[in-house]
Parts: C-alpha cells; sequence; structure tokens
C-alpha cells in the first residue's frame, strides 16, 4: 500500500484563511505536483523524493476558515435552506465547489485538512484513501475516548452510526482527484458551532444531526492539540513523515 521508505509530506498551517484563497492555494499545488510528474515522465527519469526546493511531491494543508457554505460538484441545490442574502446578513460565503459529497459548512473552530498527495507513490484506489482519511480521524478521536465509527455508504466519520435517531456526524470529507493528485480533504467539527449545519441538510443526509468534540465532551477543546493528533496519525496512516514548511 505504501513504499517501505517513509516519503517526506510538507505541511502548513494557514490559521484562518478565507474558503476561496485555500482553493486557489490548494490548486495551485496540485497542478505544481501535476507538471512536475509530467516531466519526469517525459524524461524518463526515476520518481525520487523531492526536497524542500524542488517543486511537486506531497503537501498538507491544515486551516480553519471564516463561515462558508460550500457544495460539491454532485450536490443538490435543495439541500441549501438559506436563502443567499440571508447568508449575505449572517456573514457566509457560499461556493460550489469541484470535489465530491453535497452541502457542507466550515467554520471556526473546525479543523480542515487538504492533503495534496500524489496517490501513485501510495495506491491509486480513491476509495482505499477515502477509508485511510476516515482512519486518521477516528485514530484522533480515540485518544480523546470519542468511539468514532464509519457509517455503510457514507463517506465520512460518526458517532453511533448504527443507533437509530442517535447518528451524529463529527466529520465530513470530500476530494477531488486529478492524474491521481488529489485535493480537497476533510472538515473535523472541534469547537465548531453546529447552530450553522441548521440551515443545510448536511452532506445530503436528512434525519441525522451533526456533533462536534466539544459537544461530545461537554467542553471547548485546544485545537492545537487537536491539531497535533490529527499530523500524529496522518503520519501513522499513511507512513510518511511530515515537514513543516512555509509554503505560502
Amino acid at each position: 500500500m505504501v513504499t517501505l521508505d517513509k516519503q517526506t509530506v510538507r505541511w502548513q498551517d494557514l490559521g484562518l484563511l478565507d474558503y476561496g484563497s485555500a482553493w486557489e492555494f490548494q490548486e495551485s499545488l496540485m497542478q505544481q505536483t501535476i507538471r512536475a510528474k509530467m516531466q519526469l515522465a517525459d524524461h524518463a527519469v526515476q520518481l525520487t523524493e523531492p526536497d524542500e526546493g524542488q517543486a511537486g511531491g506531497h503537501f498538507l494543508l491544515i486551516v480553519e476558515h471564516p463561515p462558508v457554505y460550500t457544495l460539491g460538484k454532485s450536490g443538490k441545490h435543495g439541500n441549501i435552506l438559506i436563502a443567499k442574502h440571508e447568508m449575505a446578513q449572517k456573514g457566509i460565503e457560499f461556493f460550489n465547489t469541484n470535489r465530491g459529497g453535497d452541502i457542507t459548512f466550515h467554520g471556526p473552530g473546525q479543523i480542515v485538512c487538504y492533503p495534496i498527495f500524489d496517490l501513485e507513490k501510495f495506491s491509486t484506489d480513491i476509495g482505499l484513501y477515502l477509508r485511510m482519511l476516515e482512519e486518521v480521524v477516528i485514530r484522533t478521536l480515540a485518544s480523546y475516548q470519542v468511539p468514532g465509527l464509519r457509517s455503510a455508504g457514507e463517506t465520512g466519520v460518526w458517532i453511533e452510526p448504527g443507533q437509530m435517531g442517535k447518528e451524529r456526524k463529527i466529520c465530513a470529507i470530500g476530494v477531488r482527484c486529478s492524474r491521481w493528485v488529489t485535493m480537497h480533504g476533510f472538515a473535523l467539527n472541534v469547537n465548531t458551532s453546529l447552530s450553522y449545519f441548521d440551515d443545510i441538510i448536511p452532506c445530503g443526509i436528512a434525519g441525522k444531526r451533526v456533533t462536534s468534540l466539544a459537544q461530545e465532551l461537554g467542553v471547548f477543546q485546544d485545537m492545537e492539540k487537536v491539531k497535533a493528533e490529527v499530523r500524529r496519525n496522518m503520519e501513522e496512516v499513511f507512513q510518511v513523515r511530515l515537514q513543516e514548511a512555509r509554503l505560502r
């Protein structure tokens, strides 16, 4: 599934950054990686791990967004229960995106991770990649004694997915892949204000609630500690080395 020698993933915490800027930056890193792959293929050069000064490679962006609703390319506008002028009044942005999935919310108190990974250096199996992202979150929640689980047929991480009426989603996942290079990723609700989800049908799944780590534990959480757990579990699940870098 992965190479024996651990690959390097350069990562940066972008802090609070508007969704449009983060999306544009992801696209630039994705295209940089694709160009580097094509150049290597054209010159029949063996793929090697890039150093800090080389183009391409693997990247991980960690970010919080100001309030924003995003709709995936297969999403339905009927799952948005609020008019655009009401969004504007509440200071919420809206984007149609090129990721998979339906409608979701991003906002302060939520850890959003955008891996720009070349899956040809891992496994060219999108389903497996999604399960690995879920595993990162499941392990992170386990460190807080919160039992995150998968729900059959539904991408993401849930609490009590098999208990009718108690199912609640804590992490949404939506990705895009081009030439086996990924972008977009997952959003883990930590201290997120859950009221924003009242104006949408999250991920297009009616009748199920949304939750957060703070909601489950009854107390606000230290975001930096949760981010550190996420990074540690990214290293373990993907068998990589994370190296902090100034990417933007």
